[in-house]
């Protein structure tokens, strides 16, 4: 009887030997394996990141499949507090406990560069070119050489970067900074996609950015943009054109002058939304996480049109007869 007793007493003993040892055996087998990185790679971790929002920034870089793995090592050894905000460079493949104290240490770069919220394509090479610490290795080539170097599989790179801060170590190649940014653009956009509204006229996420940069170069008022995005999904469930101003401009490219004019409204084109139905083929700028939620969660609203009231600010009417007379109160000529 004393026997039974005591091997029913080793029993929870001996499993919890068993489990101690398996899971020291997980925190050997992945704390000390290579991650599969490959080739050179940037990330930035936020300012005020937590432990569990730098691996989920981590993740969407490319570095973890398994975040939640990554945080509970952090805690593990006692780190998950001590995660410091700024850019990174792997030079290869690393192992977790490596990149738990890369990113405690503060052994990170201090270079930056800001893709601001706007920004056409152009711009954007521009800002690129023009930085000294950036290694130029897209200067001057094809906006199509950049689409295959980068494997986009649309035809255009216009708005397809999400406008941030980026840092980077000296030497960087802007390919390399245009590849997070697109990475962090494609996950952005996939995460409000599955959150979208229902009922929005909109086939696909390549459309929700189309109207998100429209929304984007429509207004500088943040409150505004849902507004705005209301406007726009409204006028395409109707049928009618979006006669946006900012697709015009766009179209027109080197040849705008400061001044649109009539005889830009009536020439035809791709990005002319007042001869053209629908949604203009590529985005016309970099819209920032604003402008995208406010495509994809319009505000409830009625709306077909909008005009400027001159200090910033929109007046939105659901009906013509409305919209004329706000034009008329607020500018001698419309738009849309």
């Amino acid at each position: 009887m004393l026997k039974t007793a005591k091997r029913w007493l080793q029993r929870p003993l001996w499993l919890a030997v068993t489990l101690l040892a398996g899971f020291a055996a997980w925190l050997l087998g992945y704390g000390y394996a290579d991650l599969e990185i490959g080739n050179t790679l940037q990330f930035s971790l936020k300012q005020g990141s937590s432990l569990r929002s730098a691996a989920r920034q981590m993740q969407t870089a490319g570095v973890l499949d398994s975040p939640w793995q990554f945080e509970l090592l952090a805690r593990i050894f006692g780190d998950a507090s001590r995660i410091q905000a700024g850019n990174y460079e792997l030079g290869g493949n690393i192992t977790p406990v490596a990149l738990l104290r890369k990113i405690t240490s503060g052994d990170r770069s201090q270079d930056q560069i800001t893709l601001v919220e706007g920004w056409t394509l152009a711009q954007m090479r521009a800002a690129l070119d023009a930085h000294a610490a950036i290694k130029h290795d897209t200067h001057g080539i094809a906006e199509s050489e950049i689409v295959a170097r980068l494997g986009i599989p649309y035809p255009s790179a216009e708005g397809l970067f999400f406008p941030d801060t980026y840092y980077f170590a000296n030497g960087t190649s802007d390919a390399a900074i245009l590849q997070r940014a697109y990475r962090v653009m494609q996950s952005q956009l996939a995460t409000l996609w599955n959150a979208r509204a229902d009922g929005l006229p909109l086939d696909n996420p390549y459309q929700a950015l189309i109207l998100a940069s429209i929304i984007e170069k429509e207004t500088g008022q943040p409150d505004e943009r849902p507004m705005i995005a209301a406007v726009f999904v409204n006028r395409l469930k109707f049928g009618m054109k979006l006669q946006t101003d900012p697709t015009v401009i766009y179209g027109l490219g080197s040849a705008f002058d400061g001044n649109l004019r009539k005889r830009d409204l009536l020439a035809d084109g791709p990005y002319n939304t007042y001869m053209r139905d629908g949604l203009p083929p590529t985005p016309i700028a970099l819209p920032g996480l604003a402008a995208l939620t406010a495509a994809l969660d319009p505000a409830p609203s009625k709306a077909l049109y909008f005009v400027a009231r001159g200090d910033g600010t929109s007046h939105f009417s659901t009906s013509l007869a409305e919209h004329e007379r706000a034009v008329t109160k607020y500018q001698k000529r419309g738009k849309r």
